[in-house]
């Protein structure tokens, strides 16, 4: 730190109690200084001969008869006004970056110029800013932070904005030309230690990092922070990178709380203000910081009932850039009110704001792009995918909650649902996890599962689903089917077989024993939840349909597979009797399956099934063989 000595006399400023003040030498007092509530006994010179403002005064004094003088309101209050006193006696003063603003202003206070005698207090001050304080990155930082008790004094001195103008242009220099101390010095020093004494100067700039300024500048009140990134902005060498990690490092240290999501404190409209401020410093630029940290923002600004204006802004910058956020950035706890554990509204709030700047198209585009009209596009499908993958993650995990209403829960779904993505393993999972933790009817069950493709499951996800006995008996054949579709293609088979021998066994018989005289059950059967025998019948009757396809494309193993074939249990199937309606149905997807394979885009799944559900397929009551 710097500092300044002044005046060689030794300090003979004595006090009684308390409240008393004087100077004890040989020549009696013949002032009295009220300052505050502190008496100074004083002699008037030399101070009259330093000072215009106390001629004045004692001049006042004199015409009205009056033996003391009364100053209340100078800057720095007692204290400032004996280091003045001091130097007018030539008693040793050591000014520093922390009293050095208090004395400045106490000394303008008291007009003590160069008019009134040369080398005076003022003069002597400001050298000592320009030469030291001013050059020092960390005695600026302590200067600016002291003015805040000496407004509007600092301001008209122009001592806030020579401050604000030596912090932001030490920020802003380049890294190699870093020579001062700083908060990471210690790293700083260590990597010195291990170079060579001859490095050169891009072997130096790596050892100072970009955001070696940040730490320092978060001991400022936030109107002054305010100020110094405003500057630092204007100076226009600073990455909106740098200027993103400030802010976090200054709402983490400033905000108790902020890092866990649960604002602490007992000030909430300094917190409030806080959150306000730093909203409006966000940088520009898209990827100026972290959709997390936004995320993060926007819950504290719920959370402290910042202004409806700061919320949308939060909310728009994170539909900006929400294909960057994680699951866990989502889980944002509902309010106390709420009977629902996560706050499922607002993320839908930010899904549509993300789907508002899709449609408005705001995707960065290089400038140097050769391709405007197709990068842009491909940029859009593919954030798409990634908010899909997001969304089902998220619903995955909130469909644990028992109090998580259905139509929530959908209506997240679809917002997403029409967003091109090659795998609905993700909208599975959290179908799945919200049948296992809901108990809801047939007609919410089929709602639900309206929201998956059947035909973009894994492989690994049609064997889990072949086997759920939680998902509507609909849904499980289409998985079986379109399971079988993707042997047969893999193959390299031309088409759908035929439906086989055991297919026809379930087709009820009439009392004609004609298959044109059935009658169809309702949609509510085929809505009902399989049982394990069902499911075990149903998965015979398919992997059949394998093995007959299997025979005509490796002769060698056909004897083994046609003996497979036969110890399928026509039995245990017939409690499945599955209408010759419904496969019709089922293998009619077949050439549309073929289109939507070639395509990275498809149908919503709600449209997918829309067709599937007027079919009306039959399905007879588990009976036991006769």
């Amino acid at each position: 730190m710097k500092f300044m000595k002044l005046g060689s006399k030794p300090d003979q400023f004595q006090t009684e109690g308390d409240n008393i003040r004087y100077v004890a030498t040989e020549l009696a007092t013949d002032m009295v200084i009220n300052v505050g509530d502190v008496k100074f006994y004083l002699h008037k010179f030399p101070l009259l001969s330093k000072s215009y403002s106390l001629q004045k005064l004692v001049a006042c004094t004199n015409e009205e008869n009056s033996d003391e003088i009364n100053i209340h309101d100078i800057p720095g209050g007692p204290a400032a006004f004996e280091v003045c006193a001091k130097f007018c006696y030539g008693m040793t003063v050591t000014l520093n970056a922390y009293n050095v603003v208090a004395a400045r202003c106490a000394a303008e206070y008291l007009e003590m110029y160069e008019t009134v005698e040369k080398g005076n207090l003022i003069y002597k001050i400001d050298v000592f800013l320009t030469s030291s304080i001013f050059r020092s990155w960390k005695d600026s930082i302590i200067v600016l932070q002291t003015t805040k008790a000496f407004l509007p004094w600092c301001e008209e001195l122009k001592v806030v904005s020579h401050c604000l103008d030596s912090v932001a242009s030490k920020a802003s220099i380049d890294t190699s030309k870093v020579d001062w101390s700083y908060t990471y010095n210690h790293k700083k020093l260590l990597s010195e230690n291990e170079i060579d004494l001859h490095c050169d100067v891009v072997n130096k700039q790596q050892l100072v990092p970009e955001d070696w300024w940040v730490e320092d500048l978060c001991e400022l009140h936030i109107d002054l922070y305010k100020r110094v990134i405003t500057t630092i902005n204007a100076k226009g060498r600073m990455s909106p990178e740098a200027i993103g990690e400030a802010l976090k490092a200054y709402v983490n240290r400033r905000l108790p709380g902020f890092s866990k999501g649960k604002i602490q404190g007992s000030d909430p409209e300094k917190y409030r203000y806080l959150v306000d401020t730093i909203t409006w410093l966000l940088p520009e630029e898209k990827n100026g910081v972290s959709c997390g940290f936004l995320i993060r923002l926007l819950q504290a600004s719920i959370a402290l009932e910042c202004g409806q204006t700061v919320r949308s802004e939060l909310k728009r910058r994170v539909g900006l850039q929400l294909e960057e956020a994680t699951v866990g950035d989502l889980l944002i706890r509902a309010p106390d009110s709420e009977t629902i554990m996560f706050d499922i509204d607002l993320v839908q709030d930010l899904v549509e704001q993300f789907m508002l700047h899709q449609k408005n198209g705001q995707i960065d585009c290089p400038a140097d792009n050769r391709f405007p009209d197709i990068l842009p596009a491909f940029a859009s499908d593919r954030s798409r995918v990634k908010v899909a993958r997001i969304i089902d993650g998220y619903l995955a995990e909130v469909a644990r909650d028992p109090n998580l209403p259905l139509s929530k829960f959908v209506n997240l779904a679809e917002l997403v649902s029409g967003f091109s993505r090659p795998s609905h393993d993700g909208i599975y999972r959290a179908i799945d996890m919200y049948l296992k933790e809901h108990g809801i009817t047939k007609s919410e069950r089929k709602r639900i599962c309206r929201l998956m493709d059947c035909r973009k499951l894994s492989a690994e996800a049609c064997m889990h689903a072949v086997q759920n006995e939680r998902l509507p008996l609909r849904v499980v054949v289409q998985v079986l089917f379109f399971e079988q579709v993707r042997a047969t293609t893999s193959s390299g088979g031309g088409s759908t077989p035929d439906l086989t021998r055991s297919v026809k066994a379930l087709l009820p018989v009439g009392s004609h024993g004609s298959s044109t005289s059935v009658t169809s059950n309702t949609d509510e059967d085929w809505d009902a939840v399989p049982t394990a025998k069902e499911l075990k019948a149903l998965k015979g009757e398919f992997a059949s349909l394998r093995l007959r396809d299997r025979e005509g494309n490796n002769g060698s193993d056909l004897n083994n597979m046609k003996t497979n074939a036969e110890k399928v249990d026509s039995s245990k199937v017939k409690g499945s009797m599955i209408s010759k309606k419904m496969f019709s149905k089922l293998w009619s997807n077949k050439d549309r399956l073929s289109e939507n394979s070639s395509s990275d885009t498809s149908e919503s799944p709600s449209s997918s099934n829309a067709g599937e559900t007027k079919s009306t397929p039959y399905r007879s009551r588990r009976q036991s063989l006769s």
